[in-house]
């Protein structure tokens, strides 16, 4: 059976170690006036929060969870979508998928990105 004190025991450890507020009970600092201020602080937060989830279209403003991120997976040189994901690697570094970079970048990289920067 373990010892009965251990409750204790491991209060007045955190005591000595953190101090007094550390085993204090949570209510014992609280009052009307912060709890007020506290809900205030709630609705405040939440209120910033739903005007960034609405986006201005044309003057209106549209839930943003109804626009999808543009996609990259278009090649501009050959205008293939593609869903490999070797092409992702290509399109992030070279603004093209495998396939154009085997046929206008292989070998000439540096000419290709001195082209897609200007």
């Amino acid at each position: 059976m373990k010892d009965p004190e251990h409750l204790i025991k491991v209060e007045k450890a955190i005591q000595e170690k953190y101090g007094d507020e550390a085993i204090q009970n949570p209510k014992a600092n609280w009052d009307q006036e912060k709890e007020k201020e506290y809900l205030e602080q709630i609705k405040k937060i939440a209120k910033t929060e739903k005007q960034k989830e609405k986006v201005e279209v044309e003057g209106v403003l549209m839930p943003k969870k109804l626009f999808r991120k543009e996609s990259k997976r278009t090649c501009p040189e050959c205008k293939i979508y593609s869903f490999d994901m070797k092409d992702d690697l290509y399109m992030a570094k070279f603004k093209c998928c495998f396939k154009c970079y085997i046929q206008y970048v292989e070998g000439r990289e540096e000419k290709w990105l001195k082209k897609i920067t200007s």
